[in-house]
């Protein structure tokens, strides 16, 4: 309520103002205050009653602003706003109880309306008799507000009206100050059109004028005009005699002269008429045809001499100088009327201008270059002659070179760099041969001689490593004869015909391999006595030497020459063991008829041929160590892995014919014969004494394992016949001589394997042992011992199983069941795993099956 009490009466007072005088802006600054009135709220209306008869003003403005008021303003259309416009319209038309419905159309709700307000807030103010005491103070706070506001009012208006006022004023003021330049150009806007015939009369005069002037340029230039046909005469005879400086005179002479006489023609630039027709552009044409076509018959006489001017300069440098000078002179004249167009002159360009002659030169001069280098190019680009075609290449551009540098560098201006301008040609000449070259079909050989030449002599100190070409070049990079994209191709293609070429090769050396394995003559041997044939000394030469070629060519190359090498010697020893297996089966197969008698030693030769190539393999791969395997898409080949797979071959066919030569001896061991005289043991020594002699024609370490081997071959193959039970003991005494005849064997066999344990040739594991230690089991006389036996059999030998001890109890002959069960049983309980680093032995050794005696039915089997 008291937030409506203070908005209240300014409200009143601006609806109550006099319309005389006050502008609309006004009204519009003081219906604010009206805005901020907050929804709901009320008015006294009698207030605005007793303020609203004090004030005169007109209705129809009252009206229209609470109309405009009420349309724009939304809280005008609360109950508390048409309350306080609906009594404010009353106040104004206080003699009508009637307005017109047009110019308010909602008076008479906003009448009752604001009856109802005016109760609601009198109800709440003087809602008891008490309250009316402060009815004079509302009057006289209201009456107070009300003189405030109509002195502010007065105030506002009084500066507006003063600033309107000074607005007037100098409204006035400009419009005295522009009334004297708008008569002037008036009158000169009258002037200008009375005199605009007269201007027109004129035209004709300015025509003459200018024919006039014509004809004056014309008369005066008649002496030039006709020595023109003899100037040109004389020039083309220059020309033709070389005399270049003279005639270029003469020319310049003659182009001058026309462009004179095109200028005086067409008069001062700008001006109205000046601009020469067609006709006139023509006949001027006409009289100087012959000068245009003189300068492009010096222009080429000029071009042949740049063009031979590598010939011309041996033979006389004066006409190159002459050429030189002459398009000197062509380039100031072309820069003058250049700078004199940037300054804003608008003279023509003569005829031709700019000639731009020293562009001309180095085009001309670079295809002078390419034209040398297309006649020396087009010869043995392929095939044998293609190492001479690039020392030819050579040798002509170093010549061609010395003379730039030496006879045309000095006859040119310094700001020509020729020998740099040449070198550029040159290179984009060379750019452009080479890479037609490469994309040609090249063998290996012309392959590295374009890789080498692009590489390496072109960037040598004899070509353009030369310190004061590569001062020339100071500041100029150029780009590689190939790019980079190109080189890789090209060594690709380098490395794939190579490989092509190594393979056939290969294949040739392992066919010859094949031949010499059917020789009627041992194998070649070394200085140290071991066998070996030509197979690894061609591989390794073969290997070595394209690595050392391709190493000429750069580490990349080498690195993938060595990789493409080991993969073909990979093939090639996959290939190589396939041969051994079958060279083996056709030998065993049919050892009669096999065309070999060295069998075993070629099979020996060719151990010792994987360890040489091994050796070359391993030195190939240590050049090749910081090379990226990640480079080719296959895995890396693994040489190595493929010589131990053929060495392990070779040494088992060897040791299969060992066996082969031994074997129709051994079903004599163990045997009466064998208890009685010894045989077939002797035989059987001297069969491995010739195999061991044999393998000493071995590279170690294959030697070593080859004997090693060949001692567990004859272990296991005595202890295998011993599991047959041949012979069964039957008495003490046949136990002694039995174990006596298997120790003097086991001396027989140390005897011939004591040289090379002395030599240190054999390794710590001595499979020998095995026959002294059975002897001792079978010859113990306590039976009851044999457990304890048993026990430190299996401790020495964990893989020995319950059947071959229960096959040395049974040659025995003296071990009861009793016995026999503890024995098995304690071997079972001391069952262990195979130690780290064991060799078995037992494994290999199969026990033959036991076979029951035929029994009657009516007997119990025991």
């Amino acid at each position: 309520m008291t937030n409506c009490s203070r908005h209240t009466p300014e409200v009143a007072d601006v609806l109550t103002l006099p319309a005389a005088g006050v502008p609309k802006s006004i009204l519009r600054m003081h219906w604010y205050d009206l805005l901020t009135m907050e929804s709901g709220a009320t008015m006294h209306i009698e207030d605005w009653k007793n303020r609203t008869v004090s004030f005169s003003m007109d209705r129809s403005i009252v009206l229209k602003t609470a109309k405009h008021a009420f349309n724009h303003w939304p809280i005008f259309r609360t109950e508390a706003g048409q309350s306080l416009l609906h009594h404010h319209t009353i106040s104004v038309a206080h003699d009508d109880t009637m307005v017109d419905p047009d110019v308010w159309p909602e008076l008479e709700r906003a009448e009752h309306l604001a009856r109802g307000a005016a109760l609601k807030w009198a109800s709440g103010v003087f809602c008891r008799p008490e309250h009316l005491k402060r009815l004079s103070q509302y009057r006289k706070r209201e009456s107070q507000r009300t003189a405030s506001i109509h002195t502010r009012l007065k105030l506002m208006v009084q500066s507006y009206l003063e600033e309107v006022g000074w607005g007037m004023e100098q409204l006035r003021d400009a419009q005295a100050e522009l009334r004297e330049p708008s008569q002037a150009l008036t009158k000169a806007a009258t002037e200008y059109s009375r005199i605009q015939d007269e201007m027109n009369s004129l035209e004709r005069l300015r025509e003459v004028s200018v024919n006039h002037r014509q004809l004056f340029t014309a008369v005066s230039n008649l002496p030039r005009l006709y020595s023109v046909g003899s100037l040109v005469l004389e020039t083309e005879r220059l020309v033709e005699s070389r005399k270049l400086l003279e005639a270029h005179a003469y020319l310049m002479n003659l182009e001058q002269w026309q462009y004179d006489i095109l200028w005086q023609l067409s008069g001062d630039a700008g001006m109205p008429g000046s601009e020469l027709s067609t006709d006139d552009q023509e006949l001027v044409s006409k009289y100087f045809s012959g000068v245009r076509k003189l300068g492009e018959t010096l222009g080429k006489e000029l071009w042949t001499v740049v063009n031979n001017a590598m010939a011309v300069v041996r033979q006389n440098p004066t006409t190159f100088v002459s050429v030189v000078r002459i398009i000197e002179r062509e380039e100031a004249i072309d820069k003058a009327l250049m700078d004199e167009r940037a300054e804003g002159n608008n003279r023509p360009l003569p005829p031709g201008r700019p000639r731009c002659w020293r562009a001309c030169f180095f085009r001309v001069l670079e295809e002078a270059v390419c034209a040398r280098f297309r006649s020396v190019s087009c010869l043995h680009t392929q095939g044998p002659g293609l190492a001479g075609h690039l020392s030819t290449l050579q040798h002509a551009v170093m010549s061609d070179l010395a003379t730039v540098r030496h006879l045309l560098e000095p006859c040119v201006p310094p700001h020509y760099r020729l020998t740099r301008a040449y070198l550029r040609a040159s290179h984009r000449c060379l750019h452009a041969h080479f890479t037609q070259v490469s994309s040609c079909d090249l063998e290996s050989g012309e392959i590295f001689a374009v890789l080498n030449w692009v590489l390496h002599v072109y960037n040598s100190p004899d070509m353009m490593g030369d310190p004061e070409l590569l001062y020339d070049m100071k500041g100029e990079e150029l780009k590689p004869l190939i790019s980079p994209e190109g080189l890789e191709q090209l060594q690709n293609k380098y490395v794939t015909s190579v490989r092509k070429s190594m393979s056939e090769w290969m294949q040739k050396a392992l066919q010859v391999e094949l031949q010499d394995w059917n020789r009627d003559q041992e194998p070649d041997t070394d200085h140290e006595g071991f066998y070996q044939t030509s197979l690894p000394t061609i591989i390794t030469q073969m290997l070595e030497e394209n690595a050392r070629v391709a190493l000429m060519i750069g580490e990349p190359l080498r690195n993938q020459t060595i990789q493409m090498g080991l993969c073909e010697m990979e093939n090639l020893l996959n290939r190589f063991r396939e041969a051994l297996v079958e060279f083996g089966k056709e030998c065993r197969s049919n050892p009669i008829k096999s065309k070999s008698k060295f069998y075993l030693h070629y099979l020996l030769a060719s151990i010792s041929n994987c360890i040489i190539l091994k050796k070359s393999t391993e030195s190939l791969q240590q050049q090749q160590s910081f090379f990226k395997t990640g480079q080719f898409s296959r895995a890396p080949p693994n040489p190595l892995a493929a010589l131990d797979r053929a060495v392990r071959r070779a040494c088992r066919i060897v040791m299969d014919q060992l066996l082969l030569d031994v074997k129709p001896f051994l079903t004599g061991l163990l045997t009466r014969p064998w208890l009685l005289q010894g045989e077939p043991t002797p035989k059987l020594c001297h069969i491995l004494e010739y195999h061991l002699e044999l393998y000493s024609h071995v590279q170690p370490p294959c030697r070593q394992c080859l004997q090693e081997e060949a001692q567990w071959l004859m272990v296991v193959e005595y202890v295998k016949a011993l599991m047959q039970k041949k012979l069964v003991c039957r008495s003490i005494e046949e136990r002694r001589k039995f174990t006596q005849q298997m120790v003097k064997d086991e001396q027989q066999f140390r005897d011939i394997f004591h040289g090379l344990e002395s030599d240190g040739l054999l390794s710590e594991a001595k499979p020998l042992t095995l026959l002294l230690v059975l002897a001792d089991f079978i010859k113990l006389k306590d039976p009851s011992m044999l457990p304890l036996e048993v026990s430190g059999l299996a401790t020495k030998y964990p893989d020995i199983s319950e059947e071959h001890v229960s096959v040395l109890l049974d040659i025995r002959g003296d071990i009861s069941k009793d016995i026999r069960g503890s024995v098995l049983e304690l071997l079972q309980q001391t069952a262990a795993p195979l130690p780290a680093g064991y060799r078995p032995i037992f494994t290999d050794i199969q026990v033959p099956p036991s076979t029951m005696a035929f029994c009657l039915p009516t007997a119990k089997c025991t």
